[in-house]
């Protein structure tokens, strides 16, 4: 019942916001009482905290199994924000904001597990590129795998780029390209824009 509970205030709160959705919701949703989930989690921050490593260990399973594909390091990094972009449901509730805002504990104490796994993947598919010839054998690996994190994470940022004038899915797009842009050989941009192509 635990998990349930889980995956299902996980679709709530993904879906709606994190502030949105109340224990009442998530048990009217689930057709249990609010007695049940209190057995479970005794307030509502413990269930974001839940929910919220749920949802990063979600991400990191599934960068896994792109990075089995082996695919070539430019299509490797759009097909892994596209899967990303599709397991937080490309919403307008900002989860990561609302996350931060009403939940910054919660926020602060996943935040270094969640840096962890993106820089370890932007780190791999860094080095696979360069060995690919598609990246600059110069970059700064580490540097480069932080710099991309403050960079997504920052384009997400709800004051500084509102959901009502921006896109997220947009936003995220354009701050891909521009990192990819910043750090690609001659080869590597000959198949960046052909894949921006594709993809548009």
């Amino acid at each position: 019942m635990k998990q349930e509970i889980i995956e299902n205030a996980a679709n709530l709160f993904l879906t709606l916001g994190f502030k949105s959705v109340t224990m009442d919701d998530i048990a009217g949703n689930m057709g249990i009482s609010k007695k049940t989930i209190y057995a479970h989690f005794p307030n509502k921050s413990q269930l974001v905290e839940s929910v919220t490593k749920h949802v990063i260990n979600g991400i990191d399973q599934g960068i896994e199994e792109i990075v089995k594909q082996d695919l070539n390091s430019i299509e490797e990094v759009f097909q892994i924000e596209r899967f990303v972009f599709s397991l937080l449901k490309d919403d307008k509730s900002s989860p990561q904001f609302q996350l931060q805002k009403y939940y910054p504990k919660v926020y602060k104490k996943i935040q270094q597990r969640h840096l962890d796994i993106i820089e370890d993947c932007v780190c791999k598919n860094l080095q696979k590129g360069i060995e690919g010839g598609v990246f600059r054998p110069s970059i700064d690996v580490e540097f480069i795998s932080k710099m991309n994190f403050i960079g997504m994470t920052g384009v997400k940022d709800n004051d500084i780029f509102p959901v009502d004038k921006y896109q997220p899915r947009e936003l995220s797009r354009k701050y891909l390209e521009y990192h990819l842009r910043a750090i690609v050989t001659p080869k590597g941009l000959e198949k960046l824009n052909e894949f921006l192509t594709i993809e548009d």
